[in-house]
């Protein structure tokens, strides 16, 4: 016999993974897949998320990535996407530099990456709320993921959705 607290866990987790099948397979601009995905769905690995982003939460003064801390701390998986930094090579200025050249030689995120991510992150969320699975779009997760180096080192930008299978949506009516 299996009580709901199992079966809710059971559920979270494969959400997760049909989230991460409707992320890899999300369109891509350019068709190109530029996606790592991971998820976090051990206690340990979850802690140290969440002391990653309450230390951030202290250093710069973001009392956001605290509240964020504290909201995830009863999620069963975070779903974290992040996108490798890869210039387009279409030189169409988009990301506010010239050509591709000259971002590249700032270090800076193509804007075509910046729309995978999004494109990859909301057909995720949308496959969590399909099965009513609670969660949201957190960039606070990510964030730290990134600070602690989780994502191969060609990952720039990162998202994370923390999921929740509970009462009450724990995402919402911060404080």
């Amino acid at each position: 016999m299996k009580m709901s607290d199992q079966l809710e866990k059971e559920a979270s987790s494969q959400v997760a993974a049909l989230m991460a099948a409707a992320a890899r397979t999300a369109p891509k601009t350019r068709g190109i897949d530029n996606i790592e995905i991971m998820a976090i769905d051990d206690d340990s690995t979850k802690a140290r998320v969440i002391s990653k982003m309450k230390e951030i939460s202290k250093s710069e003064n973001r009392p956001s990535l605290e509240r964020d801390a504290n909201s995830i701390a009863a999620s069963q998986h975070l779903i974290v996407i992040g996108v490798k930094a890869n210039p387009a090579g279409l030189n169409c200025g988009f990301c506010g530099y010239a050509n591709c050249g000259e971002l590249s030689k700032t270090k800076g995120i193509c804007a075509y990456n910046s729309m995978d991510l999004g494109i990859a992150v909301s057909s995720a969320a949308e496959m969590a709320g399909r099965f009513h699975i609670d969660n949201r779009l957190m960039y606070s997760i990510g964030r730290a993921c990134l600070d602690m180096k989780l994502f191969s080192g060609t990952v720039k930008q990162a998202l994370g959705i923390p999921l929740s299978v509970t009462g009450k949506n724990p995402f919402f009516d911060r404080k």
